[in-house]
């Protein structure tokens, strides 16, 4: 593991890098998996029962 310091710019910088090198498919199901690990934190805000649910599969 290698640790870097840098500035939150420059980190931002490299972040933004990354994911314009990924395809516009890669770059989706990125943003897919990131909302489906935020759903796992913590929240006080009431669930609604009425889901809409979307279910991709890679080939």
């Amino acid at each position: 593991m290698q640790v870097q310091f840098r500035t939150k710019d420059e980190a931002n910088r490299e972040q933004e890098r990354d994911f314009l090198a990924l395809s516009p498919t890669e770059r989706v199901y990125r943003f897919l998996d990131l909302m489906q690990r935020i759903n796992r934190f913590p929240t006080k805000a009431k669930q609604d029962k009425n889901t809409f649910t979307l279910h991709i599969t890679r080939k």
